[in-house]
């Protein structure tokens, strides 16, 4: 009998998993929103009803494959934490995160969720998700747990660890950019660029002051939909690309759908203008610090530091970049190609930098993703340092960034 409850056991679980390892790849691929629990039926050659004897709710499904992820991710934490320094967590971490990459790029593992749709979940199931994520958060801040460390504050410890998970679930996005066996290369890349930042030996951290009211062009001060645009951003920021409703955006602003419908053609278009004003004032802050008398690393820290300020002030957040891989097919690729020209030029200003000695030889590609992963961090940084001001952002959090996560 005990043999027979076993069986019947496994074979549940088995079927759980396969579930799971289905919906997490429709969840990356078309976000929580476009998650249906038929999808994931078909694609382990199973009913709908029969995935509701699992879970009920396709937010139960969303929210069981990210909290999984978060439980995997975890175990990877607390297998770094056994390391005695700082950097030795950190270096293992890398290492470990890299190895789970690879497991699902050769086949070996199912791929870990994306969690830049956690918001889109629904109660109760988002306040699990999120506490799971929470817990995450404290553990993988043990890693500046040490004596040299402890003049850090709590709030510039929450800073650092956020901006230290932005990097591992930023580089799901362009690690496909490499073959598997080069992933302990890109390893050694990432850990000397978080711990020895940009600037080359001798540098200082003293960014030239921007003009943050020059990054939004004057036609979309005086205009009227940028009201509407802002109000989209931070709900998509919140909520993701299909939790972010036409309703919700409309109560956000405490109008009607009528005269949402009035100032906008439909969500998408909408969808599309938030992300080209977050692409109009990242070209803008990187020409006005391209026009900086100085060098690349004055140039390059004082563009990362206006942003910094920006997200943090009244005209942010910028749509994060994570939000195009729930964008409808035909807007996708057109918004990535905007997302590479970008990023792509960030590592034209650090190329230049290597060539002229004022940035250290690190991996232009590498860094540039690196440097817009903080970038976009900015945006949630009030949630995890509650109270910090605008001026502060920058010496908080764009510092570490670029003179490394361990030092002052």
């Amino acid at each position: 009998m005990q043999r027979n409850v076993a069986r019947s056991t496994d074979r549940f679980e088995r079927k759980r998993e396969a579930i799971l390892d289905a919906a997490t790849v429709l969840l990356n691929a078309h976000g929580a929103r476009g998650l249906t629990l038929g999808a994931a039926a078909a694609a382990v050659g199973l009913s709908t009803t029969s995935v509701t004897y699992y879970f009920r709710r396709k937010d139960e499904l969303a929210g069981a494959c990210m909290m999984r992820g978060m439980a995997q991710m975890e175990e990877i934490v607390a297998a770094a934490l056994v390391e005695a320094t700082p950097q030795d967590r950190l270096r293992r971490l890398l290492d470990l995160y890299l190895e789970r990459v690879r497991q699902t790029v050769v086949g070996e593992a199912p791929p870990l969720p994306i969690l830049a749709d956690l918001g889109a979940l629904n109660s109760p199931v988002l306040e699990r998700a999120f506490e799971a994520y929470a817990r995450l958060f404290r553990h993988l801040r043990q890693i500046f747990d040490s004596p040299e460390l402890e003049w850090l504050s709590r709030g510039r410890r929450a800073a650092r660890t956020h901006l230290l998970m932005e990097q591992l679930f930023w580089a799901a996005a362009w690690l496909s950019k490499y073959d598997a066996e080069d992933y302990p290369r890109v390893r050694d890349k990432m850990f000397d660029i978080l711990v020895n930042g940009f600037a080359a030996p001798g540098r200082a951290w003293e960014p030239s002051a921007m003009q943050l009211d020059e990054l939004l062009s004057r036609d979309r001060q005086t205009n009227g939909r940028e009201t509407f645009l802002l109000a989209a951003t931070r709900l998509i920021n919140k909520r993701g690309y299909r939790g972010a409703s036409v309703d919700k955006i409309s109560a956000e602003l405490n109008v009607t759908k009528g005269s949402f419908y009035h100032h906008n053609d439909a969500k998408d278009d909408l969808v599309v203008a938030c992300f080209e004003r977050t692409f109009d004032v990242l070209r803008r802050a990187q020409r006005m610090a391209m026009e900086l008398p100085g060098d690349q690393w004055l140039r390059l820290s004082s563009v990362t530091a206006a942003l910094t300020e920006f997200q943090l002030s009244d005209s942010g957040p910028m749509l994060r970049p994570s939000g195009v891989s729930a964008v409808p097919e035909p807007y996708h690729g057109p918004l990535m190609d905007q997302v590479t020209r970008i990023s792509d030029r960030f590592a034209s200003m650090i190329s230049d930098g290597i060539a002229e000695g004022s940035i250290r030889p690190v991996d232009p590609f590498i860094a540039a993703q690196m440097l817009g992963a903080g970038i976009n961090a900015a945006s949630e940084l009030r949630f995890w340092v509650p109270g910090l001001k605008q001026k502060a952002g920058p010496a908080v959090f764009a510092r570490p960034l670029l003179m490394g996560i361990f030092g002052p």
